[in-house]
């Protein structure tokens, strides 16, 4: 017969209380809530704005806070209206939305903004290279703040997303706005964009072959115009044929083609990038006054300092003037002509970056686990961090990945 357990025991061997059971462990989030400000665009050709709507919403409902200067999504046809619906509250001062620890902006802020700026901040805008100061730089490393250049940042894939896809809607852009002043109703020639059946089609010269000759070439072989590109770079031409899937005219930029094909063109389109900060090659004088009159110039460089020696600075209110009967367009941030569509655009880049500053647990950690956010930082804490900004100016700047190394 078994031997029976002593009176109680068995009771306490077989308690729950005595056996190894699970325990809630308690699990670090470095998870973020983000207040987030979005001021009115104040400079004169800014239509756009860094987030939609329908972006608040998701934002919001992931907990964070979004305050909207009043009348800032006007511009894109976005109302107060529209975003208070998303949850975002309408601040009708600036200062109210400079209260906020991230500050997105498309242009870059003005001086007395900068002023509205407290040290800890980040401020996420364009930095545009091209028409920055020195007095621009000092502002805001005194003012203690990071400062991130959108069209800086990079992807995990080296792409810097932010150029590339307004370099989408310029490139597509630019043929509609050919089309436009090639039509009589504007004075131009009275052609189509294109051709068609029995009727030669239009000539259109595009300098450059980056993401704006692409899309530009992908519109106006769309519409059968005679597409011609000219660029010093072998392989950005290989590789805008095939991204086109097509043959097309494709040259180096010898002086002698290009006259003899801008002479014959109806557009022509300068889309260089900036090498060295400098365009590499700019159209002179002479090859412009021998164009055929009505034909038409669409300086998307300008920015820049211009791909055509004739270039002058416009605006979207006066885009164009006529030098030697041919029609210049020299808008800059012509992004800004479909700022909805830009927006959008923006919108679905900026987006994920603020979730990832969010799960990473503030602007610091981000920087210090996530190497292709870093550059787009330009200052650190004050700090100067761009080198090509310090030897444009002769400023001392300081390595960021020494900055964040010691960030605690």
């Amino acid at each position: 017969m078994a031997e029976q357990l002593p009176s109680g025991f068995g009771a306490l061997a077989t308690g729950r209380a005595y056996f190894t059971q699970e325990s809630m462990l308690a699990v670090e989030t470095r998870k973020r809530k983000l207040f987030i400000g979005l001021p009115k665009e104040t400079s004169l050709q800014e239509n756009r704005l860094g987030l939609t709507p329908e972006a608040v919403v998701h934002l919001v409902n992931e907990g964070h806070e979004i305050v909207l200067e009043s009348g800032a999504g006007e511009p894109s046809k976005y109302s107060d209206h529209d975003y208070s619906e998303a949850g975002a509250t309408i601040a009708y001062s600036r200062e109210e939305v400079y209260k906020a620890d991230v500050i997105l902006k498309v242009a870059p802020p003005m001086l007395d903004e900068i002023e509205l700026l407290r040290p800890g901040q980040t401020l996420i805008s364009a930095l545009q290279m091209g028409t920055m100061t020195p007095e621009f730089i000092q502002a805001l490393a005194r003012k203690k703040v990071n400062a991130i250049g959108f069209e800086l940042i990079k992807d995990p894939s080296g792409a810097r997303p932010v150029v590339r896809a307004m370099s989408e809607i310029a490139g597509s852009t630019v043929m509609l706005v050919a089309a436009e002043y090639l039509a009589r109703s504007n004075e131009g020639k009275g052609i189509i964009l294109g051709g068609i059946t029995g009727v030669p089609p239009s000539q259109v010269v595009i300098l450059g072959a980056g993401t704006v000759a692409e899309y530009a070439a992908r519109a106006a072989i769309g519409l059968g115009a005679e597409v011609k590109v000219f660029d010093n770079h072998l392989y950005k031409l290989r590789r805008l044929k095939h991204n086109l899937g097509t043959q097309l005219y494709t040259s180096t930029l010898d002086t002698f083609a290009l006259s003899q094909q801008i002479r014959r063109a109806d557009v022509v389109i300068g889309a260089l990038a900036v090498e060295e900060g400098r365009i590499p090659f700019m159209v002179p004088e002479s090859m412009v006054a021998s164009m055929a009159a009505g034909s038409i110039i669409i300086d998307i460089s300008i920015d820049q300092g211009g791909c055509f020696e004739t270039s002058e600075l416009t605006t979207h209110s006066k885009p164009i003037f006529r030098k030697y009967d041919v029609v210049h367009y020299c808008v800059p941030n012509i992004a800004s002509r479909v700022p909805r569509t830009a927006t959008n655009a923006l919108s679905n880049i900026f987006t994920p970056i603020l979730q990832e500053i969010s799960q990473n647990g503030g602007i610091n950690e981000m920087l210090f686990t996530n190497e292709h956010f870093r550059s787009g930082v330009y200052i650190y804490k004050g700090s100067l961090t761009n080198a090509a900004i310090a030897k444009k100016f002769n400023m001392r700047y300081k390595e960021l990945g020494l900055l964040i190394a010691v960030r605690n």
